[in-house]
């Protein structure tokens, strides 16, 4: 492991009803489809860590970042319009963050790299989209609205070729943060 990585587990238990009510699931790694496990599930606990929870099935569908804490309605809470059906665990990250966002698919047309949290795209870049990206650093979510509001995405170190593919067609991130370690 390097020193500018720390990876640390976190522990999730999901619930079937609201409440914390119903069979229960315990999770503490990335589960890409919860119906082996539970019928449905419409509340949670965050134990410790950081985690994305998703409306569907393999990372698929909206998405809402969760830290320590209950989530005695996810439904009402976050909007969902389904229930939870998989989820993905946000190692803790210590170092620098890096990320470059283009304004166009396949990583081109306006390009700008971020160290630190993005508030506004458009008033900080004049950069009207940001259709691809690429993570060298850290672990980000990027917001559809500026000032880290409406549906976002969570991002790894990789590269995001085009948003529209994965699913995000509708969506254009008007602002980004780094997911530090105050996960626990």
């Amino acid at each position: 492991m390097s020193n500018t990585g720390i990876s640390m587990r976190g522990k999730i238990i999901f619930y079937e009803d609201r409440n914390f009510q119903g069979r229960s699931y315990e999770c503490m790694s990335d589960c890409s489809d919860m119906s082996s496990y539970l019928n449905r599930c419409q509340s949670c606990r965050v134990e410790s860590g950081c985690f994305m929870v998703y409306e569907r099935p393999n990372f698929m569908g909206n998405q809402y970042f969760m830290r320590r804490g209950e989530y005695s309605d996810s439904m009402s809470m976050m909007g969902m319009r389904d229930c939870i059906r998989s989820c993905r665990s946000i190692p803790m990250h210590r170092g620098q963050f890096r990320i470059k966002i283009f304004e166009r698919e396949n990583f081109s047309g306006m390009m700008h790299e971020l160290h630190e949290d993005c508030d506004n795209i458009m008033e900080r870049f004049r950069m009207n989209d940001c259709m691809s990206c690429q993570v060298m650093d850290g672990h980000w979510l990027l917001f559809e609205q500026p000032h880290f509001r409406g549906r976002m995405m969570y991002v790894r170190p990789g590269e995001y070729r085009s948003f529209r593919e994965m699913g995000m067609s509708n969506m254009r991130f008007m602002s980004m943060r780094r997911i530090m370690d105050s996960c626990n």
